[in-house]
């Protein structure tokens, strides 16, 4: 028993050394510490992980268990084929509101481990060649209901959850581009060179979620933040926006939450009060990103 309680409080001493509330934050839950010793010995040869919160932190290998990484990125796989039961995420982007201050793609890229010239997110300015003024517009993958990119796939590497998010999976993925060519909204693009900090990252268990580490050779774009959204967040962007112009938020309940204001209403009356509207919907790919027009008074 004297023993047991001390193997407890050593634990408990170094998960607070790591700042980490508990073991199943460091890189999934699968991950699990070794009950330390009074002497705590480490052997000097360290790897990499990922916290909950994104946070990329060393841990001695003395200190897991044997097998733990091959564990924890099968948990991290089956987990993010799966998605999150009874939910259906959307997003809605008031094009009123974008004043092209591109908080949100710098949030993204830092997230996402992307370079300056990467996007899974991109502010671009649009013409309205009848009121002859223009505006901006963030586009982003569209995670659409009917998907043209994940029936192209020969391996099954980008597919769709229960949860409507579509996501990649760089573990499979071969690099041959089809779902690049398939997607209508060119919401896609490709790792041609190392990603940013890829010797950092090297020893970092992949999380399809968040889609870290990228990995040369395979297509990466846009995940709704499906792991920001696993712990109950807002995407990185939409938090990121200063100007409301971003909701997002679960279809089923009828709910979604703008990131600046932090307000949360009825989606069904926010999109029939605005004209929303949805891109190249003759294509029939059902898009799960819903835009309110830019209106006149707002600038």
């Amino acid at each position: 028993m004297n023993m047991a309680n001390k193997n407890d409080k050593s634990r408990r001493r170094f998960l607070q050394k790591l700042g980490i509330a508990g073991a199943s934050t460091v890189a999934g839950s699968a991950l699990l510490l070794q009950g330390c010793s009074d002497s705590n010995k480490a052997s000097g040869n360290k790897v990499k992980v990922l916290t909950a919160d994104n946070k990329l932190v060393e841990v001695d290998v003395a200190h897991l268990k044997p097998g733990d990484k091959i564990q924890d990125l099968k948990y991290l796989q089956k987990r993010g084929r799966e998605g999150i039961p009874g939910k259906k995420f959307v997003m809605v982007v008031d094009l009123a509101k974008c004043k092209n201050a591109r908080k949100c793609m710098k949030a993204c890229q830092s997230a996402h481990q992307l370079k300056p010239e990467m996007h899974h997110l991109n502010v671009l300015e649009m013409e309205d060649p009848v009121k002859k003024t223009s505006y901006w517009m963030p586009k982003t993958c569209q995670h659409c209901d009917n998907p043209p990119c994940v029936s192209v796939c020969p391996v099954d590497a980008t597919f769709k959850r229960q949860d409507g998010i579509v996501l990649i999976d760089n573990e499979r993925c071969i690099g041959c581009r089809f779902c690049v060519a398939a997607c209508p909204y060119s919401a896609r693009t490709f790792n041609w060179t190392e990603p940013k900090n890829s010797d950092k990252m090297a020893d970092v268990t992949y999380d399809m979620e968040l889609n870290v580490p990228q990995k040369k050779g395979t297509v990466t774009k846009c995940a709704f933040s499906a792991d920001q959204l696993r712990h109950g967040k807002l995407p990185y962007c939409v938090s990121a926006c200063p100007n409301g112009v971003y909701y997002f938020g679960d279809q089923n309940e009828d709910l979604v939450t703008n990131g600046t204001t932090k307000k949360t209403v009825r989606l069904s009356h926010l999109l029939e009060e605005n004209a929303a509207y949805t891109l190249m919907p003759e294509l029939g790919t059902q898009p799960s990103v819903y835009y309110l027009p830019p209106r006149e008074s707002e600038g």
